[in-house]
């Protein structure tokens, strides 16, 4: 099992690519949004970590278990701009048929100023973005492997422009307890635009992720490795007036600083120090961010991350904020209670 993780991880990372970037060649492109503010704060994307967070499930589908039950999760991001998005799930388990959840994702964009090509007014409008995700897993092996889907039928209304599409993850995670080390493998935005905004249709943000977590037994730690894109190697791009490749430095760079540059484009790192039961704080790195949005001269904190979380009662509190640019970041908001526990204390 380990080997053939490992295996497709490898193969995977080493494909060529088909395209020549990762931004701007496809559709609904807020399927990417980060909802969950730990997950935020760990970089981003998180695809390996077993815990009772049914908001790790909107990233690997697998994750979901029995052990969430119950579980109701909201989510408010305060994006840029205005832009705001956010998402509600809740799980059920069905013991020997496997595990239900479903959740909607939205992206609220605002209201913007309709004018002509003479700058004159002809009221406002607005647009927005929908999907509702609809989970199931299932485990195997006395739990240690998991398997599961998300079917996400997808709504978008941009002015007086709308499209319907649907996509699917697929993802799969195994548990080894003797190392305390757990892997997840998702394929992600599966699908098609079913119908286009205008009369030519646009590909999915299709992707493959991977990711290890390692759990120390003797200590409050935790650290998770994230690879993203791992349908494609080459994730440097190229400015569209410009031959030459946008790495964000204008030294001439070795072959080994060229391939060290995009592997590591690849990878995602996370780190959660767990103080107690009840407080955890977590820092994240996404290095592709970084290179992708600092300015050279004001780097700053870009493509950092940092968050806490605590449970105060029957709920878990979670705050996390990622550094996207010089002009600021996204402040994320996450609750997460039990709904199981409210009708036992009833009973």
């Amino acid at each position: 099992m380990i080997r053939g993780f490992v295996y497709t991880v490898i193969v995977s990372l080493f494909l060529q690519p088909v395209l020549a970037q990762t931004g701007g060649g496809s559709t609904y492109s807020f399927l990417d949004l980060t909802n969950s503010a730990r997950v935020a704060a760990l970089g981003g994307d998180v695809v390996s970590l077993r815990d009772q967070d049914l908001n790790l499930v909107f990233h690997n589908p697998a994750l979901l278990s029995s052990g969430m039950h119950g579980n109701l999760s909201l989510n408010y991001v305060d994006y840029f701009a205005g832009v705001n998005y956010g998402y509600a799930s809740y799980a059920h388990s069905a013991g020997g048929i496997g595990n239900f959840a479903a959740g909607m994702h939205y992206v609220n964009y605002g209201t913007f100023d309709q004018t002509d090509e003479l700058g004159v007014s002809h009221g406002t409008f607005r647009a927005s973005e929908y999907a509702l995700n609809l989970f199931y897993s299932r485990s195997f092996l006395d739990s240690a492997l998991s398997a599961g889907v998300n079917l996400k039928p997808i709504f978008s209304s941009l002015e007086q422009y709308n499209s319907f599409g649907i996509a699917m993850d697929l993802g799969v995670s195994y548990y080894l307890a003797r190392s305390l080390t757990s892997f997840g493998l998702v394929f992600k935005n599966m699908g098609a635009q079913i119908t286009s905004y205008t009369n030519t249709r646009e590909s999915l943000p299709f992707e493959i992720q991977a990711g290890i977590t390692q759990d120390l037994a003797h200590a409050p730690f935790r650290f998770i490795v994230t690879f993203q894109h791992l349908e494609r190697w080459d994730l440097s791009y190229t400015l569209e007036n410009d031959e030459v490749e946008f790495s964000g430095s204008d030294e001439e760079s070795s072959g080994f600083d060229d391939f060290a540059d995009n592997f590591m484009r690849h990878v995602i790192l996370g780190t959660e120090f767990l103080i107690g039961k009840n407080f955890h704080i977590d820092l994240g790195y996404n290095y592709k961010r970084r290179k992708e949005m600092k300015v050279n001269s004001h780097p700053g904190m870009v493509g950092f991350s940092m968050g806490f979380g605590f449970r105060v009662s029957k709920f878990h509190f979670t705050f996390g904020r990622a550094s996207y640019h010089l002009v600021g970041g996204t402040n994320h908001f996450s609750l997460t209670t039990n709904l199981s526990e409210f009708y036992r204390k009833a009973n």
